[in-house]
């Protein structure tokens, strides 16, 4: 009877440390599930930003006309918010490049802020009427975001009497859970 209790609590351990082994592999999933979305998400962010650059299939919502080669109309200026707030501006997420040695805009402004009166960046769609599916099942749980800086394109300053300007956009995208999120950077130069 003794030794049948001792196989018994041996089976026991032993079922115990498979079920747990099998939980930690279903969470070990599920999270890399949510990084994989918030990935995607994040790339579609940047494809609308781009979108948003060149040329928006919604003519009414369009700015392209700010992101022209040598224009920095829409962008702020020195003394003013270095981006532009709130979901009523047309600037909303264009923002201008950080003074030299300066924390980079993209590190000061707050992509997880949605709030309609504070908010600088910008959610997919906003300019281009463009639309992100989110919210249920194994989508986003929340519309991606990007912010645009301005930039100065050195390569042709240096060699053209015209400045011209590249944008570095940021985007962030967010898991089926809003905790799982993910940070992507691209520079963009638009071809006129």
């Amino acid at each position: 009877m003794i030794v049948s209790l001792l196989m018994l609590a041996a089976v026991l351990l032993l079922g115990t440390s498979a079920a747990q082994i099998a939980l930690q592999g279903e969470k070990a999933s599920r999270n890399d599930r949510d990084r994989q979305i918030a990935f995607q998400a994040a790339e579609a962010a940047l494809m609308d930003a781009e979108l948003d650059i060149e040329n928006s299939p919604d003519p009414a919502k369009s700015r392209s006309k700010q992101f022209s080669k040598g224009s920095a109309i829409g962008f702020p200026g020195d003394g003013e918010e270095p981006c532009g707030s709130g979901e009523a501006n047309t600037n909303l997420g264009v923002c201008r490049r950080a003074p030299d040695g300066a924390a980079p805009i993209w590190l000061t402004v707050d992509l997880l802020d949605t709030a309609s009166s504070t908010t600088s960046s910008v959610p997919y769609g906003k300019f281009t009427g463009q639309v992100f599916p989110n919210g249920k099942g194994s989508l986003p749980g929340k519309l991606p975001r990007y912010v645009i800086e301005l930039m100065i394109d050195s390569k042709q300053a240096a060699n053209a009497d015209q400045v011209s300007y590249v944008y570095r956009v940021t985007a962030i995208g967010f898991g089926a859970k809003d905790s799982a999120q993910v940070v992507l950077q691209t520079f963009y130069r638009k071809e006129d």
